[in-house]
């Protein structure tokens, strides 16, 4: 079939998402979708799925598809007419348009869609649509079934630590006496008991590159997760003198300034070289077997939030320093019942690495497959 050419106000119509305040969007039902992502709920809806959102207002071109009733917010775009086209495949062909070129704004980078109004875009009809979006799918869907069993794996290991040191019903429970609390033979600990935390290299503004050796930042690590492909990169020569900040599969990060302090992430393992930047910690353990599935745990829990956010408190920028994360206290158990919790969380944190990696390639073959299904390279 012949792909025809569109302006691209014939191909769809973008509208500009509707304002909230922020105190709105604190309990509700629904998801308000911002410029790159979910940012509240709402107790009402303003659109019905499908429905595609990009970026208008900060972050530029970021496209995300919709499949529940949403708040489109004032920091987006949302498509309000996809003009008979596949709602999936509208999705997958902003993502191949670079949107981010076509800011308007200044300080703050702004999408006008009317700049887009005359872009021509290639489309083809709605059946081979289907069909590209179909293929595309299938690797998101995959992607988002393994999200889904690394929530369940680390739920899994949430719940055992939460019975033991929590709940203290740890193993021979039954026969330990405890004291104010404490059962016998555990003593009051520290993060520091465990691991040495070491903050990443201070590269300077110059050595940023579009392109390199990537770098974790702060705003990569995310509700126990790290973004490794949305990364600033440094050349190989400056990456010289920060060797020792080279990244692997399994270290564990947490962030120490900003917003998401005290939020934490595991390495995926992966083929390039990731490198670590100032302000984000890496802890590096200290004794065996490896205690990050422990520490994992320990610090998605209140208490440990809690600490964090102490050490935090009075500046006008969150931060937090390596000693003061190795000073984070909870209850240390004895060194067996310690090696029994690890040796039952480390085929759950193992197969947490492996569905990553599992992502990681999807996303590669995806992201190889979508620019040439958009051009009309690859016959569907």
């Amino acid at each position: 079939m012949s792909w025809d050419k569109f302006d691209f106000k014939n191909f769809i119509t973008l509208q500009r998402g509707f304002d909230l305040t922020r105190d709105s969007m604190k309990g509700g039902e629904y998801p308000v979708v911002g410029s790159n992502s979910i940012i509240g709920y709402h107790t009402e809806f303003k659109q019905k799925p499908p429905g595609v959102i990009t970026g208008r207002s900060g972050s530029l071109g970021d496209v995300q598809f919709i499949d529940v009733p949403y708040w489109p917010h004032n920091t987006a775009l949302w498509v309000k007419d996809f003009k008979g086209n596949d709602p999936k495949f509208v999705h997958y062909k902003l993502k191949t348009l670079d949107l981010a070129r076509f800011n308007g704004g200044g300080a703050v980078p702004t999408l006008n869609r009317n700049n887009l109004d005359n872009l021509i875009v290639r489309i083809p009809p709605p059946p081979e649509q289907n069909r590209i979006a179909s293929i595309l799918s299938a690797y998101d869907d995959l992607i988002e079934n393994n999200l889904k069993r690394i929530v369940l794996l680390e739920e899994a290991a949430r719940q055992l630590y939460k019975e033991w040191f929590v709940g203290l019903r740890f193993p021979g429970h039954e026969h330990t006496r405890i004291v104010d609390g404490v059962p016998d033979g555990w003593s009051e600990g520290a993060v520091g008991n465990l691991v040495k935390v070491q903050s990443g290299y201070a590269f300077k503004s110059r050595d940023w590159l579009s392109e390199g050796n990537p770098v974790i930042k702060i705003k990569n690590i995310d509700n126990n997760t790290l973004d490794i492909n949305d990364c600033q990169c440094v050349s190989d020569e400056v990456t010289e003198n920060a060797a020792k900040f080279q990244l692997k599969g399994g270290d564990f990060l947490i962030a120490m300034t900003g917003a998401t302090i005290g939020k934490v992430g595991i390495m995926p393992r992966t083929q390039k070289r990731y490198y670590l930047n100032q302000r984000v910690g890496i802890l590096r353990p200290t004794l065996e077997p490896n205690p990050i599935s422990f520490l994992f745990t320990f610090f998605n829990t209140e208490n440990a939030q809690s600490q964090v956010l102490n050490f935090a408190a009075g500046a006008a920028q969150p931060n937090i320093s390596p000693g003061q994360i190795e000073s984070i206290k909870f209850l240390l158990p004895t060194e067996s019942l310690l090696t029994t919790f690890i040796e039952s969380c480390q085929p759950l944190f193992d197969q947490r690495l492996v569905l990553l990696e599992q992502n990681e390639k999807l996303k590669q073959a995806r992201d190889l497959l979508l620019p040439r299904l958009m051009n009309g390279d690859i016959t569907v």
